[in-house]
């Protein structure tokens, strides 16, 4: 019974088990595997890495064609194994060849390579990088066969699918990465925050930030120069609009040093300021006003405003009207959160929670700084502010004492100025106050 034959059978089908297990680990560590390891790789003159970003570029390709080899080669196994029993021991050999093959197939073919593979996966990404890629350019036209006929099996269920979709968007995988490391307690809340904020820039607008016009500091240009003077001195802020006759006329844009700069030119010590400074016009030192538009990216305008070398613009909207402005720093908070200075002293006040498990905010807080404070999941698809969205869902304009609940929290209103809500007190639903 021993003969030839039964040798060469024997050999086929150790060869193929192990090739199974090849195209098992492959799989695995080329799904695996990180590209920012591999491409750090490949920048060290990894070839390998090379061929593996290469290959991983079309998942679905790839995939395809290692399941076709693995199936292919398995099937292959079994059929002979079943042969070889069923000559050895008759009828019974296909259960035996059964149980032999499914132990042999899991344990040497499955379980053992993809072990190997999750422990090492960049190294064996790159070892097995170069043979894939062939097994790749050989199976690509049944692949492609097989790509066509699931998807029009598909359509016909309804199912649509995208021919250039990847499995995986880069930035979904980067953003479950730092949820499953904060949850596990790997990243901090700060580092998860800042790297989520910078994925975000290219996804939101500058209306969605900007201050609006109602709190624009603003330099009347037909006012007397020490009342402009005074008016600086006591700013916060550093840089002006500068309006005439209209606050949506804006003529230009003053930084105190370049005001404080020119006065001091005119300061002569035999007079008197009033009579030095009666002459100035503050049209002289204005720097040209930077319109954009309330749909520019915070991408987008961040890399303006590094180009222009400004730090200050004005936002507009599809009419030119005047809506508010935006500075660098604005777009820098959504990154590293709030900067405050000596000139904020509310700055670090903007939320705070009472003893009750209240949370009390002022109307005009952004939800999604009221999300990153609190680490809660308020939408803000409709509305930019805290205030807004009472206000959208509540479809009026609540008065102070009204309580509305929705998205799973309770909203009261505390203050309203005009038509402006200004103070509120949120907290979840299912956290009853103390």
């Amino acid at each position: 019974m021993l003969d030839t034959a039964f040798w060469i059978t024997s050999s086929s089908i150790l060869a193929l088990i192990l090739l199974s297990a090849f195209f098992s680990g492959s799989e695995t560590a080329l799904t695996a595997a990180s590209r920012g390891k591999l491409k750090a790789a490949q920048d060290r003159g990894s070839t390998g890495a090379e061929k593996a970003l290469k290959i991983t570029e079309d998942n679905e390709r790839l995939i395809g064609s290692v399941l076709l080899g693995n199936n292919l080669v398995n099937i292959l196994a079994t059929s002979l194994a079943t042969a070889l029993f069923t000559r050895l021991f008759g009828e019974s050999g296909v259960a035996f060849a059964t149980l032999f093959m499914t132990l042999l197939v899991l344990i040497f073919a499955e379980v053992l390579p993809k072990t190997y593979a999750i422990t090492n996966p960049e190294t064996a990404a790159a070892r097995v990088a170069v043979p894939i890629s062939v097994v790749v350019r050989v199976f690509a036209p049944v692949v492609s066969a097989v790509r066509l006929l699931v998807r029009g099996v598909l359509r016909i269920f309804g199912v649509k699918t995208d021919p250039d979709s990847q499995i995986l968007a880069v930035r979904e995988e980067i953003a479950g990465a730092l949820q499953l490391g904060h949850s596990e307690g790997v990243v901090e809340k700060e580092d998860r925050d800042r790297i989520l904020g910078a994925l975000d820039l290219g996804d939101r607008t500058v209306e969605e930030i900007m201050l609006h016009r109602s709190n624009i500091e603003m330099i009347n240009a037909d006012s007397s120069p020490q009342e402009i003077l005074e008016q600086c001195l006591e700013s916060s802020h550093t840089r002006l609009p500068v309006y005439r006759d209209d606050p949506e006329n804006i003529i230009g844009v003053v930084h105190a040093k370049d005001l404080l700069r020119a006065m001091y030119k005119l300061v002569d010590e035999d007079q008197p300021m009033a009579s030095v400074i009666k002459d100035f016009k503050v049209t002289d030192i204005a720097m040209k006003p930077y319109f954009i538009p309330d749909t520019t990216s915070l991408d987008d305008q961040m890399r303006q405003f590094l180009r222009r070398r400004t730090h200050f613009a004005l936002v507009v909207d599809e009419y030119g009207s005047l809506e508010g402005l935006i500075t660098l720093e604005d777009i820098l908070e959504e990154i590293v959160g709030e900067i405050t200075d000596e000139f904020d002293p509310d700055g670090d006040h903007t939320i705070k929670m009472a003893e009750d498990g209240n949370y009390w905010i002022e109307g005009a807080m952004t939800i999604r700084d009221f999300n990153r404070a609190t680490d809660w999941t308020l939408p803000d698809d409709e509305a930019n502010t805290v205030a807004g969205l009472v206000i959208h869902e509540a479809q009026m304009i609540p008065t102070p004492g009204q309580v509305f609940s929705f998205h799973g929290f309770r909203f009261e209103v505390m203050a309203r100025e005009n038509n402006r809500v200004t103070k509120l007190k949120v907290r979840p639903l299912e956290a009853e106050p103390v």
